[in-house]
């Protein structure tokens, strides 16, 4: 079945396909098609994520020498496995994937982690390395250079990811990316947290793939059509099923009955499992006049760093007088951690955690338990530790400042500055329309306004707690869980049911 050629039903132009096909044509030339070529699993357990049992799987060329880090994988031993299926583009992508991996271990599953952007020898690999480069430069730019930003990168990222057309030309370049699914069993439960990997899946046959939509902005951009697809909010939910904007002026035909679920937001477990005493602790906080402590996360791009300076600054005072506590997670961006320090040089009294994750989880513990002091900056080489620190120390943190992207759906108090990407602009108004979080401040000047409110005035921190409390009840927080109960409760033949021949 030729994908690029019909999408639910609505035709693509002749044209469109044609070049498709040239697209894919030229990556061949590029990266090569290796899809004859014969490579087996091998895996290992991440310890960053070893409270949860995951096993990262690897891709390797059968005809080279096995190494000393990696063991010869067999998926038919793995108890209760399902696959989690991804891409390193940001941190968005594999925040979400731990969501899915904390919820399927506490549910009695074994997360197996299956990055595609990770098998560097493979034409997958390959071609999304390029594509990640290029976001993340575009990313950059968008933050530095207005003019790029409002003529080119907003518009690619709202209305140029929208089209079906652009879906077509993203399954025929996914048909590269196959070859690494096709190692899996045809019927083991297999997860998505991007498209690719779900398109992926799907060209190799497998039968049972859950794509997790991150956006609530439409786009056919994350369609993988044959999946199973789940977003994050009744609004997603609509402008997804009936493919809004995507065919132009036309009004195309929607997704088929029963191809899209409302989940709600993708969490982790332990905060949702937790959430309830956490949000005490915070309303305990602001009731007897503890210092607030102020979580900042550098996305993977690091394109906020110019803006987060600024709003450090702005707290040093506050961190003096002991008000304040500033956490301060760069990632894996040990250049964006220099070039802060410079930028604010009361950040050369932080209290540094450095590639000391066992250290990091010990502090997030203490935040939990007890009384913490001052500035606590933390960088960590290994991906999977640079993401989840920022999950660890969200727990004990009064607010979150963030760019509206994965992290605007989580449960915690949020001030939401300038999106990087006009498809961010709506997880901004889900979290304000939920309450757990501030509308978008996209000027420097209105963020650093915003934060110096929730911090002198505590009523707006004290609402968005409240409002945690009332959305747990509904159950919006609990979609990790439903998209596990999804992907293994899966009958292959309902795919079947709403597919085009």
């Amino acid at each position: 079945m030729d994908r690029s050629a019909s999408i639910y039903g609505n035709q693509i132009p002749p044209g469109i396909q044609t070049a498709a096909a040239r697209k894919k044509a030229r990556y061949i030339k590029e990266f090569g098609d290796d899809s004859g070529s014969s490579y087996i699993l091998e895996e290992r357990m991440v310890p960053a994520l070893g409270q949860w049992g995951v096993r990262e799987l690897m891709v390797r060329d059968a005809a080279l020498p096995r190494t000393d880090v990696w063991e010869i994988s067999d998926l038919e031993k793995v108890p209760a496995p399902l696959v989690v299926g991804t891409i390193r583009m940001g941190f968005g992508h594999y925040r979400i994937s731990m969501a899915i991996a904390s919820a399927a271990h506490a549910m009695g599953y074994t997360p197996l982690w299956f990055d595609l952007h990770a098998f560097n020898d493979t034409t997958a690999g390959k071609i999304i390395a390029k594509l990640n480069r290029l976001y993340s430069l575009g990313s950059r730019l968008s933050q530095k250079y207005p003019l790029f930003n409002r003529l080119y990168w907003e518009p690619l990222n709202s209305e140029g990811f929208r089209s079906l057309t652009y879906n077509a030309s993203d399954q025929k370049v996914a048909e590269l990316m196959a070859t690494p699914c096709r190692l899996l069993p045809r019927d083991i439960p297999f997860v998505a947290t991007h498209a690719w990997p779900a398109q992926a899946a799907i060209h190799a046959g497998l039968s049972h793939v859950v794509n997790v939509i991150p956006d609530n902005w439409p786009m056919a951009l994350h369609l993988a059509e044959g999946a199973m697809h789940c977003v994050q909010s009744p609004s997603a939910w609509l402008g997804y099923r009936t493919l809004r904007g995507m065919a132009g002026r036309e009004i195309p035909r929607p997704m088929d009955p029963g191809s899209l679920h409302y989940t709600g937001h993708y969490i982790d477990h332990e905060l949702v499992a937790n959430l309830e005493a956490d949000t005490s602790a915070r309303l305990n906080r602001l009731e007897t006049g503890a210092p607030l402590r102020v979580l900042f996360t550098v996305g993977g791009a690091g394109a906020q760093a110019e803006l987060y300076a600024r709003l450090i600054r702005s707290l040093l005072g506050l961190v003096q007088e002991g008000k304040v506590i500033l956490l301060i997670n760069v990632g894996d961006h040990a250049a964006v951690r220099d070039n802060l320090m410079r930028k604010v040089p009361g950040l050369q009294h932080a209290v540094l955690h450095q590639d000391d994750f066992e250290g990091t989880r010990t502090f997030a513990e203490t935040a939990l338990a007890g009384n913490i002091e001052g500035i606590h900056l933390f960088q960590h080489s290994d991906i999977f530790a640079a993401v989840y620190t920022t999950n660890l120390l969200m727990r004990a943190c009064d607010l979150l400042i963030t760019k509206p992207s994965e992290l605007a759906f989580y449960p915690v108090p949020k001030l939401l500055v300038r999106r990087v990407g006009g498809h961010e602009a709506w997880g901004a108004i889900r979290s304000a329309e939920l309450g757990d979080g501030t509308y978008e401040c996209a000027e420097p000047a209105e963020a650093e306004a915003m934060l110096s409110f929730l911090l002198a005035d505590g009523e707006g921190l004290a609402l968005m707690n409240r409002c945690i409390l009332s959305a747990a009840k509904a159950e919006s927080y609990s979609g990790a869980y439903k998209v596990v109960a999804l992907a293994t409760s899966l009958d292959s033949r309902s795919i079947g049911r709403h597919e085009h021949a």
